[in-house]
């Protein structure tokens, strides 16, 4: 058929009527399935609706590393659980089509108190007095930037992790750069404490000057025994204590350390850190994108608005007018009535006074004709004796300037004159004046 179209057209289409039709975000409900997270941080699940235990809707979601972090803490700490399978959760998201990959959401915040859990299980000791002390979660104080710029590393240069963290950041598919300066640490050992808190102490000491905004600590992983240094208290307190936010990437699957849990995101591994700061940069493009959508559609309502109000105004100035011009042409028929009736009276009477006025005027008028005609003929004969032909015939001329008398204009020199006698028409120019 002459008006099919091609997939890519139709999907298109379906983009453009999504990114027309609907909000920017939306809170939706629904249920969490098959829920996962990637290595960068990412995680992908499904939102979906059911009706007791048949599914009646579904949809991909993603909740990017930059996002997830800060919804999933705040989450966990309202709630006292992990974002998971089977949970009932009220999202704010916004959907997106890809020609290829089709219908998705991009899940932009979870409210907690929708979903709120049980409390947290009892924290070991030294968990339990740095919450006294309020240092649990003082780090996480720190506001991050939409798009960090400017790290600090925290780690040893030959580690494995240090290089996969290095690459990550300088050769993702974006071009995205970011500055990064390498403290170097002992990242295990009875010692690490020690080289940890030192390399904390000098990035205070150069971080205005550099115009550092965050440190990254990041480590490859290992055994639990080269670990231990981060559960120190002396190194979570510097960490609680920091002027910046702290990242943390220690490369560990075991349960949080305590240097995770003060710090103020932690992350499993160097290269998450990496994707974390990265998709920040994508989350302020997206961000960016939706104030524009949001800017050119609220543009687009308040000029349809306008267009109503116009609309309605002319409607009602339409209506108005009409309205106005009945009444008046009303007031005009009601108008020219009596000015008929009142014209045919007045007339009655005019044609009264004018018949005797006639009467008058004609015996008047005779008498005054004859006068006239008297006086005319007196005239006349003045008027032969004032005759221009007659005053030429003496001897006299008539001068002109483009057929006015030289007594009625401004004579110039270099004008033309024109002269009349009885007999001829002569004509001359003006070289000399003089004045009497």
């Amino acid at each position: 058929m002459q008006n099919a179209r091609s997939i890519s057209e139709l999907n298109r289409l379906i983009q453009q009527a999504l990114e027309n039709e609907l909000d920017p975000v939306i809170w939706v409900i629904g249920e969490i399935a098959d829920f996962r997270q990637a290595p960068q941080g990412h995680a992908y699940f499904e939102l979906v609706e059911k009706q007791g235990n048949t599914v009646q809707a579904k949809i991909k979601a993603n909740l990017w590393s930059f996002a997830y972090r800060s919804v999933a803490a705040r989450f966990e700490s309202v709630t006292g659980s992990s974002i998971k399978n089977g949970m009932k959760v009220l999202a704010q998201v916004a959907v997106n089509f890809h020609p290829v990959y089709g219908l998705s959401i991009n899940v932009k915040d979870i409210d907690p108190s929708f979903s709120l859990g049980e409390r947290a299980r009892v924290r070991q000791e030294t968990i339990d007095r740095l919450t006294k002390e309020g240092l649990l979660r003082l780090n996480a104080r720190h506001l991050i930037p939409p798009v960090i710029q400017k790290i600090a590393i925290i780690s040893s240069p030959t580690a494995a992790g240090y290089g996969d963290f290095i690459n990550q950041l300088e050769n993702n598919s974006y071009g995205y750069q970011v500055y990064h300066k390498l403290f170097p640490s002992m990242m295990q050992g009875n010692e690490a404490v020690a080289s940890l808190t030192r390399s904390l102490q000098q990035i205070e000491a150069v971080k205005d000057a550099l115009g550092i905004e965050a440190v990254v600590m990041i480590r490859g992983g290992g055994a639990q025994l080269d670990l231990d240094c981060f559960d120190d208290y002396i190194l979570a307190t510097k960490i609680a204590n920091f002027s910046l936010p702290v990242f943390t990437g220690i490369g560990h699957e075991r349960d949080e350390s305590i240097a995770d849990l003060v710090a103020h995101t932690r992350l499993k591994t160097p290269t998450a850190v990496a994707e974390f700061l990265l998709s920040g940069f994508r989350e302020f493009e997206e961000n960016l994108g939706l104030a524009m959508l949001r800017l050119d559609r609220a543009t687009r309502q308040k000029l349809s608005d306008e267009q109503t109000k116009i609309h309605q105004i002319a409607h009602q100035v339409k209506a108005f007018s009409e309205s106005r011009l009945k009444l008046e042409a009303e007031k005009l028929n009601s108008t020219m009535s009596r000015i008929r009736i009142s014209g045919k009276n007045i007339l009655q009477i005019q044609e009264n006074t004018l018949a005797t006025f006639e009467k008058n005027m004609i015996r008047g008028l005779e008498g005054f004709l004859q006068n006239q005609k008297q006086n005319l003929n007196s005239k006349e004969l003045l008027l032969r004796q004032l005759n221009p032909e007659v005053i030429l015939a003496r001897g006299y001329t008539r001068t002109e300037i483009n057929g006015k008398p030289i007594n009625s204009t401004k004579i110039l020199l270099g004008d033309e004159l024109q002269t009349h006698t009885s007999k001829q028409k002569i004509r001359s120019t003006i070289i000399q004046i003089e004045e009497k």
